[in-house]
């Protein structure tokens, strides 16, 4: 079968055309350029957990050379006052316990990733030479998209350049960014708002008064300090400082910026303390949104889907959530099985309208967060304050920045016999949980996801009783044969304990980490109808088996 076409090779790109290698899918990626990424300390990212997860297992944490950060903490200031201060563990898995702004305990905040965006780019091009991804990821530099065809089949893609030659794939996205080529091809229109937001930005070296704590400083004091200055480790005594620059003002010249960095500097730590001047820049944020994601076998993905960025949210994260959403829907697609019309459809269902509610929430809370007014009658939560709802942004929580669900999911069962609520709804991000397989694997949830559905028992004292006793004890052995039996790959891990879960819980887990359903019990038939619905297939004779079953089965 043809290989699906990705075009770009940014990170989103890259991304893609990993993930669809770990399920046995080749690609060719059509890159207009060289295939070096270009130094730019000033243009950096931030990945929140889910997303920094998603990195890792695609193999780009082992080339990142320690170039990416986590935060030890988290403070933001309104004019010379620490309003809000949070701590968190700088620990690759987990997240200490912080204090909110009234001093009390805060919730778990885990660490963002903090890195420049050419060494993502690059720890992504290098895990490219190794399996799986080495023998079915092909990336074509020096050529340009100018035509795109499609039939019942396939799609047929022409480049010029160094290759001016048709390519057919099985399917085609596009990855190509906020001037998509394959967007225009596609004839699919990309409203929004222009200059929603203006930033300039320097990468300097120097010794800041909180050494690896990320900073929010509203109005700071000082003359000329604006309206809103960040700062944010970059590891090795580097920082990123980010100042909120007048919607429609002057040009930024390198002495205004300059003036800047000293009075920021002179502001924070008394007097200017050295700092070496890495790199500048000015970017301005757009709001865009495209009207489709889908036109038959072609597809978007990132900023060629949408654009976003006001506020703390993030443009590359919800970039990679679209390529962890879609990969395994094509995979499963390129593959032959569920039905693949619904499965696919199924990614715009879900990633247009969570980045459309991100996209709202910033642009209901632009006038009232950067004119002073009331949150309340604005956006859900607006009432904590804020600073709050900005620090959220930047910290990857509350509307604009928490992890999205799918709780109207053409993929989430209704009525699942034997469903049982836990502290994850349905369609929503599962929580990062210790697992252990039945051949004593242990680790984190997030970490096995990707290679199929998971199956989950909640089975208090598994950590404490020999794995050779409890893995055939109880439930196990039944629970083992259904999840051999699921119309797709799954694993079976167990868990201590799961929020919300009462002992024997069994919860069935989407490749992206969302959940399908929740069982009290093991239901095999209700298993296997949730299993086929999170597939796009009509549950038919399994939920009518699952009816039956019901009633036999405590």
């Amino acid at each position: 079968m043809d290989p699906v076409i990705v075009v770009g090779a940014g990170p989103v790109g890259l991304a893609l055309a990993l993930a669809l290698a770990a399920q046995d899918v080749p690609s060719v990626v059509l890159d207009e350029g060289t295939a070096e990424d270009e130094y730019r300390p000033a243009r950096t990212v931030v990945l929140r957990a889910d997303t920094a997860s998603f990195v890792e297992r695609l193999g780009g944490a082992g080339a990142l050379g320690g170039e990416g950060v986590r935060w030890n903490g988290w403070r933001t200031m309104r004019r010379g006052q620490l309003v809000r201060h949070l701590t968190f563990a700088d620990a690759p898995d987990g997240a200490a316990d912080g204090e909110d702004d009234e001093g009390g305990l805060g919730e778990r905040v885990a660490a963002p990733l903090h890195v420049p965006q050419h060494a993502l780019a690059g720890a992504l091009r290098a895990a490219l030479a190794s399996p799986p991804a080495a023998g079915l990821v092909r990336v074509v530099t020096d050529c340009r998209l100018d035509a795109l065809e499609q039939d019942a089949k396939g799609v047929a893609a022409h480049t010029r350049g160094a290759r001016a030659t048709w390519w057919r794939g099985s399917h085609l996205v596009g990855c190509d960014g906020a001037r998509s080529t394959v967007r225009k091809l596609l004839g699919i229109r990309f409203p929004g708002r222009t200059a929603v937001e203006r930033h300039a930005v320097a990468t300097l070296r120097t010794e800041l008064p909180w050494p690896d704590e990320g900073v929010l400083h509203r109005r700071p004091p000082w003359r000329g300090g604006g309206d809103e200055v960040a700062a944010r480790p970059l590891g090795g005594g580097s920082w990123r400082l980010d100042w909120l620059l007048p919607p429609r003002g002057d040009l930024v010249t390198p002495e205004a910026l300059v003036r800047r960095i000293r009075e920021t500097l002179s502001g924070w730590c008394g007097d200017t303390p050295p700092y070496e001047l890495i790199d500048t820049g000015v970017y301005t944020l757009h709001h865009r949104l495209a009207r489709r994601w889908r036109v038959d076998r072609a597809f978007l993905a990132g900023d060629a889907a949408h654009l976003l960025g006001a506020l703390g949210t993030q443009g590359l994260d919800e970039g990679l959530r679209d390529v962890e959403n879609l990969a395994w829907k094509l995979a499963r697609a390129w593959h032959g099985g569920g039905s693949p019309e619904v499965l696919l459809d199924s990614y715009q269902a879900e990633r247009r309208t969570a980045v459309a509610a991100r996209l709202r929430a910033a642009d209901q809370s632009l006038p009232v967060l950067r004119g002073g007014g009331g949150l309340r009658t604005y956006l859900r939560g607006g009432a904590r304050g804020h600073d709050a709802l900005l620090t959220d942004g930047h910290l990857g929580r509350g509307p604009l920045g928490a992890p999205p669900a799918y709780p109207h999911s053409p993929l989430t069962p209704a009525d699942v016999e034997g469903g049982v609520e836990v502290g994850t709804a349905p369609g929503s991000p599962v929580a990062d949980v210790p697992v252990t397989a039945p051949d004593g694997t242990a680790g984190r949830l997030r970490d096995r996801l990707g290679r199929g559905v998971l199956v989950v028992l909640v089975a208090p004292g598994t950590g404490v009783w020999d794995r050779r006793h409890w893995v055939t004890a109880g439930v196990m052995p039944r629970l083992a044969e259904t999840v051999r039996s699921l119309p797709v790959r799954g694993e079976l891990l167990v868990t201590e304990a799961y929020p919300g879960a009462a002992a024997h819980t069994v919860l069935l887990v989407r490749p992206d980490g969302h959940l399908t359903a929740a069982f009290a019990g093991v239901h095999p038939a209700a298993l296997r109808a949730a299993a086929d619905a999170l597939l796009g297939d009509a549950p038919g004779q399994a939920a009518a088996e699952a009816r039956g079953e019901a009633a036999n089965v405590p």
